[in-house]
C-alpha cells in the first residue's frame, strides 16, 4: 500500500529538516514576491489613471489662473490713473509676493525635516545581528 505523504514512523534527519525548511522558505519568499508583483500591477494601473486625471485637473487650474489674472488686470484698469501696463504689473507683483511667501514657508518646513533615525538604528542593529549569525 503506497502512501503519498511522508512516513511518520521514521524520525527525519537534521539534514532533511534543514532541506525541507530551506525549500519551504524559498517557496514562501517566491510566493510573497509574486503576490507583491500582482498587487503592484493593480496599484500602478490605478495610480496611472489617477495621475492622468490629476494632470488634466492641474492643466485646467493653470488655465483658470491665467484667465483670472487677465480679469484681475483688466479690473484694475477701471481705477483712475492705472493703465493696462501698470495693472498687469500689479498682478505680477502680487503673484511674486505670494510665491515668496510660499517659498519662505516651504524653506522653514524643509529645515525641520530630519533623517529617519529610528529606521537607520534598526537597520544597523539588524546588520549586526545578521553579521553574528
Amino acid at each position: 500500500m503506497a502512501t503519498n505523504g511522508p512516513d511518520l514512523s521514521e524520525d527525519p534527519t537534521i539534514g532533511r529538516l534543514v532541506a525541507d525548511t530551506t525549500k519551504d522558505l524559498s517557496t514562501l519568499v517566491r510566493d510573497e514576491i509574486q503576490l507583491a508583483k500582482t498587487e503592484l500591477k493593480v496599484s500602478l494601473k490605478l495610480s496611472g489613471a489617477a495621475a492622468g486625471l490629476l494632470g488634466a485637473a492641474v492643466f485646467l487650474i493653470l488655465l483658470a489662473v491665467v484667465m483670472i489674472s487677465i480679469a484681475f488686470g483688466f479690473a484694475l484698469t477701471n481705477i483712475d490713473g492705472i493703465g493696462p501696463a501698470l495693472a498687469f504689473l500689479i498682478v505680477f507683483g502680487v503673484y511674486v509676493l505670494i510665491a515668496l511667501i510660499l517659498s519662505f514657508i516651504a524653506y522653514r518646513k524643509i529645515k525641520k525635516v530630519r533623517a529617519p533615525e529610528q529606521t537607520m538604528a534598526a537597520i544597523k542593529s539588524n546588520k549586526q545581528i545578521l553579521g553574528r549569525g
